[in-house]
């Protein structure tokens, strides 16, 4: 455990909550936490979880661009319905892309789990997406994700990191209830 792992922790926490909130701040911090996470999967050896945090970073800026255009048109951060033709393929892509992703990293790196961690990386995309365009689905999947990441973490020595994405399990369940009602009153978008 390092302080940096320790402040991406609580920046991560943050941004979590925030965007269980349908706050706006939830951006901003989310992408300077996936910076920080970045450097901490770096030294222990994660490759595709520290690619993944530049993309969280990339995606944090896409998911705070739609939601300010989202309240721009409707008034407030309103959640979208998943259509099942876009959950069924993107729950295949991702399984693709995890596992490509799995035997370039098992071929070209000395990632301990590679498959697990291209796939869990590969889900993490579309859940991320699925969160930057308003679906309430994006929360079931975070669950199971953040379930899976907390087993790998604890293996790899990441205690910190492990007891967040526990935590984040949780906020999943949190996110999804508050989500699922999100249509009977807006949240404020200063929040």
């Amino acid at each position: 455990m390092t302080a940096l792992e320790t402040v991406s922790a609580a920046l991560s926490a943050l941004g979590v909550w925030l965007t269980g909130r349908r706050a706006m701040a939830c951006w901003p911090v989310m992408s300077l936490a996936s910076v920080l996470y970045g450097v901490v999967f770096w030294q222990a050896h994660l490759y595709a979880d520290m690619a993944l945090q530049g993309v969280f970073a990339a995606l944090s800026l896409y998911g705070w661009w739609r939601w300010v255009r989202g309240v721009r048109v409707e008034g407030a951060v309103h959640v979208v319905p998943l259509k099942n033709m876009l959950l069924w393929s993107g729950l295949f892509v991702a399984a693709l892309g995890g596992l490509v992703g799995g035997y370039t990293l098992q071929t070209l790196t000395d990632d301990p789990m590679p498959l697990l961690d291209a796939l869990l990386s590969a889900y993490s995309i579309l859940a991320q997406v699925w969160m930057a365009r308003r679906h309430s689905a994006c929360w079931w999947l975070w669950g199971v994700i953040d379930a899976a990441y907390t087993v790998m973490f604890a293996m790899r020595g990441l205690y910190v990191t492990a007891v967040l994405y526990a935590v984040f399990v949780a906020l999943a369940v949190a996110g999804w209830r508050a989500w699922r009602h999100a249509g009977v009153k807006p949240v404020r978008q200063n929040t």
